[in-house]
């Protein structure tokens, strides 16, 4: 990508084109919007350094301008943000740091986010020239290394963009991190959540992991890392157990890049902890087997590995140790809801007769997981290819894994919730019993009775628990 292209792209933009034409001040694209436009792309946000003119002063008149909406985002700092009406697109503006631009330049972490563009005239700082190819050599340098310490979440956002981008990491840059990386006890969990979940959601994020361990920063994160390396490989897993849960998030990529429109906005979809669910999955996929370490046995007289119920204890394990990590309830709820049901779906394409009411009664289960469960899977299965596993056995696994997600998809425009055909209240009076375990036992078997298709009205539920009764 030539300095020309780039200057054109951003000459191109028409909100920064309404900046330059209304405003006459000394104005800097800089950071992932001089990414994005060094690629082609129009970023929503947009880095703004206005050299000229107190940050707040010019965010207000941008916003009255824009008919934006102004936000203060660290008024120590001097940062402010410009919501646009459309909701989508949004200015961050700020001064630069220090005395100048190029101090400013020179306080930044990675070379790729110090790119800087005058966006009136298209010049590149002379400061910022270099870093163009360090962009396209496609390859991640640091400024200077004192600040990695004065800041080391940026130890961190090396592997963020990493993750992003799948450049290579420079070996100066991989020996700082390797000198400093114990400093990752310092920033606030928070915001390593927030780096974290950048992480998950790049396309390089399994090159990422394997990286960060090479260095010795994935244990520090995530000390069940320790656990994962002591079980090998064994008849039914060609990796062992550290290296098959990182293919597992490499190959849940390559699904997603491989599925059909529907999968891919389903897992496009922000639901919870402001990132997308093929992030919650990709870290999901990366924890799905910590529990197989505290079921790990080895049978006597065959040497089967076996790890008996490891999908309930590493939905239990995973939660103290995402809260601990400052993940909110619901990113918990969802995690340790796929690390639980992980093999549930190939449970239920193992049915010797795979019929619609057994795919609907598995629809009905999962609900809006439906197609996260068939995923990882389907990446767990792929990830799986020990002396015992033969292609063939693969090969049908995947088959009917496919066939229970088209299944899904075929009908999940026509469900509707299940009615409550009766209420607590009126089974303990149909049955002459008090509020107890038992009603509890009661209620549980009536649901999976209207989820297997055995109870449909009212009277058939009432004959039900009766039967119970």
């Amino acid at each position: 990508m030539n300095i020309q292209t780039l200057t054109n792209n951003i000459k191109n933009d028409p909100i920064l084109n309404n900046l330059t034409s209304f405003f006459d001040n000394k104005l800097y694209l800089v950071g992932g919007s001089v990414r994005d436009a060094l690629t082609g792309k129009t970023a929503c946000d947009r880095d703004i350094i206005a050299a000229d003119e107190d940050a707040k002063s010019f965010s207000l008149k941008v916003a009255e301008f824009l008919d934006g909406v102004f936000i203060p985002l660290d008024e120590d700092n001097k940062i402010y943000r410009v919501v646009l009406r459309n909701k989508t697109d949004y200015l961050d503006i700020t001064n630069p740091t220090g005395d100048s631009l190029e101090s400013d330049i020179l306080r930044r972490d990675l070379t790729i986010n110090a790119i800087a563009v005058d966006i009136r005239t298209g010049e590149i700082p002379e400061i910022c020239r270099p870093f163009i190819d360090d962009f396209n050599n496609k390859i991640i340098k640091g400024i200077r290394e004192e600040n990695f310490t004065d800041d080391p979440l940026r130890l961190l956002r090396i592997f963020r963009f990493y993750s992003l981008t799948g450049f290579e990491i420079d070996k100066n840059l991989l020996n700082i991190v390797k000198r400093h990386k114990e400093l990752l006890n310092q920033p606030a969990k928070e915001r390593i959540e927030y780096e974290l979940m950048k992480l998950f959601d790049g396309a390089f994020c399994h090159l990422a992991l394997l990286k960060m361990d090479e260095v010795g920063m994935l244990e520090l994160l995530f000390p069940f890392v320790k656990e994962l390396k002591q079980i090998p490989k064994n008849q039914h897993h060609h990796l062992d157990l550290f290296h098959h849960s990182i293919e597992t998030v490499k190959q849940i990529g390559k699904i997603y890049e491989n599925s059909s429109e529907d999968v891919k906005s389903h897992l496009d979809s922000v639901d919870f902890g402001g990132f997308s669910r093929l992030a919650h999955l990709r870290l999901a996929a990366f924890m799905h087997d910590i529990g197989k370490f505290s079921t790990w046995t080895i049978e006597k007289d065959t040497g089967r590995h076996r790890f008996i119920k490891h999908d309930d204890i590493g939905a239990k394990m995973c939660v103290p140790i995402l809260k601990s990590m400052c993940f909110s309830n619901k990113q918990i709820e969802y995690i340790s809801y796929i690390i639980k049901k992980h093999m549930y779906p190939s449970a239920v394409v193992s049915s010797p007769d795979m019929s619609e009411k057994v795919m609907m009664r598995y629809i009905r289960h999962s609900e809006n997981n439906a197609i996260d469960n068939i995923i990882i899977a389907k990446a767990d299965r792929l990830s799986a290819r020990g002396v015992l596993i033969t292609d063939e056995m693969v090969a049908e696994n995947i088959s009917s894994l496919n066939k229970l997600l088209q299944f899904y998809l075929d009908v999940k425009d026509t469900l509707k919730p299940l009615p409550k055909l009766l209420d607590g209240n009126e089974v303990m009076k149909l049955l002459n019993i008090p509020p107890s375990p038992k009603l509890g036992e009661i209620m549980e078997a009536l649901h999976e009775a209207q989820i297997s298709g055995d109870v449909a009205t009212k009277e058939d539920a009432i004959n039900y628990v009766k039967s119970l009764g």
